[in-house]
């Protein structure tokens, strides 16, 4: 029987077990099926996925070199491209559409020896916090089928979550990694902008958006970010930075180190966030104190301004990435009859998006608008460059930085739908991350009395994914 701890006791299984590839993908496709009232995934590579199985089998048991990333089984969320396979963002006006390319996370994954099983579903395009705006249905959480798994990357966290594969990517524009990893109880990290390539990532919001994972432990994703990460000729936002041999170098650190911790009092003291998790949070500073690390509250006044400011940025980037949509080349078009283009144009994406996405694009197209440019726009990248600046500041002092990952626990499905205002706030702890551009990265650490699991949030300096991952290491304890 085939079971499934981390990467590490998987690969000493394949060294013992002749057709151990295979039996890991029957495993979870096995899992896949058990699961699919979860609707966590949109196509499942079966045929492909036993084939490659076989192939990785032969080359192991021919003592050929092996990758990093041996037989390891991976899903990808529904907006990263996966050559000969569908990719549609969750979205009608996509839904024919297959991708011509792989993006270079899946060809790093596919070079380091990785199985991809499937596609998740999200979000349409990425837009929502709940995977509730899916053209092709919600997802459910798998420990409690009646609450939302959190979004956009639902489908992604669900997968990890109700053991159908061993690793998936996501991405993250302003928490879609980190805020359904919190709901579904499983490790997730948004890198640093530019540590990871978004050639062949569907774009939301082009200046936010980064590739994230979801795993079961952070020495898991740990493993895949040094694999995926890395500079690429195919994207100019990139980073050439060196990758570190961050699984060697944290080691030691998560051990040995006494980390100087910040966290904002703001975030602990607002009154949306759960009295639960703020005790619980409050307890692990205690804690941290206690084994002698240095932990510094700190004040910052800024906080009721990052979502509008994100919401701002972000929805003007949509209005822009999202106008190439329009039924001409590619995708979905409208089988009315048109009197001219435009109404060709109007017709498809009326029919094509769907509700939520239609609303950040309304939003985005106002706050660019001549009338309304200097007071939204310019304004939101003022807030944003003063984040910057204060986040550098802040790092020069400290290793990392805490605090909640979301306000409340899991809510029910539906719960929200009324006012898309409410849920835009429960974005309030980890947009922040992607305004300035620094890593994150959420870990399961308590469970509510509610039954349900939530993490911690922990960020870290610019490329500084080595202390970011060394202390939730250290926390998690694998």
């Amino acid at each position: 029987m085939f079971s499934f701890s981390s990467i590490k006791e998987y690969h000493s299984f394949l060294a013992n077990t002749p057709n151990g590839c295979v039996l890991a993908v029957q495993h979870y496709l096995q899992k896949i099926k058990d699961t699919a009232h979860l609707n966590a995934y949109l196509e499942v590579f079966e045929e492909e996925a036993l084939q490659r199985a076989v192939a990785l089998d032969e080359e192991r048991n021919l003592n050929k070199p092996i990758g990093k990333l041996h037989g390891v089984v991976v899903s990808l969320k529904d907006v990263i491209c996966f050559k000969g396979h569908k990719v549609s963002a969750a979205s009608k006006i996509l839904e024919p559409y297959v991708s011509i390319y792989n993006a270079t996370a899946v060809e790093k994954l596919l070079n380091a020896g990785a199985i991809v099983i499937g596609r998740n579903n999200c979000d349409e395009f990425a837009m929502g916090s709940a995977n509730e705006h899916s053209a092709f249905g919600v997802v459910k959480n798998a420990l409690n089928e009646k609450l939302v798994p959190g979004g956009s990357s639902g489908g992604s966290a669900v997968a990890v979550q109700a053991n159908t594969c061993m690793i998936s990517l996501g991405s993250d524009t302003g928490g879609s990694v980190r805020q359904p990893a919190d709901f579904c109880g499983v490790v997730g990290v948004k890198p640093s902008y530019g540590r990871i390539s978004r050639y062949g990532l569907i774009a939301y919001a082009s200046s936010f958006d980064q590739i994230g994972i979801f795993g079961n432990s952070v020495e898991d994703v740990t493993l895949v970010l040094e694999t995926i990460a890395g500079a690429d000729d195919f994207d100019s936002t990139v980073s050439d930075k060196p990758v570190p041999d961050y699984l060697n170098e944290i080691g030691e650190l998560s051990v040995n180190k006494k980390f100087r911790i910040a966290y904002f009092k703001e975030m602990l003291e607002h009154d949306a966030l759960d009295k639960e998790i703020k005790l619980n949070i409050l307890r692990q500073i205690d804690q941290l104190k206690a084994e002698g690390h240095i932990v510094t509250p700190l004040t910052f006044n800024l906080l009721k301004y990052i979502v509008p400011a994100y919401y701002v940025l972000t929805t003007a980037e949509a209005s822009s990435n999202l106008s190439r949509f329009d039924g001409v080349r590619y995708g979905y078009r409208s089988k009315k009859n048109f009197t001219d283009l435009t109404e060709m144009y109007k017709a498809t994406r009326s029919e094509g998006f769907g509700k939520e996405v239609k609303r950040r694009i309304m939003l985005g197209t106002f706050v660019l608008s001549a009338g309304y440019y200097d007071a939204y726009f310019t304004k939101a990248q003022q807030v944003r460059k003063i984040l910057h600046t204060q986040t550098t500041e802040i790092f020069k002092d400290f290793d990392v930085l805490i605090g909640p990952t979301v306000p409340s626990t899991a809510f029910e499905i539906g719960n929200h739908s009324t006012d898309p205002v409410e849920i835009f706030l429960a974005d309030i702890y980890t947009v922040f991350a992607n305004l300035v551009g620094i890593p994150g990265i959420s870990i399961p650490l308590y469970k509510h009395s509610n039954g349900m699991p939530f993490g911690l949030q922990v960020m870290s300096s610019h490329f500084d994914e080595v202390n970011l991952l060394a202390f939730s290491r250290k926390l998690l304890g694998r």
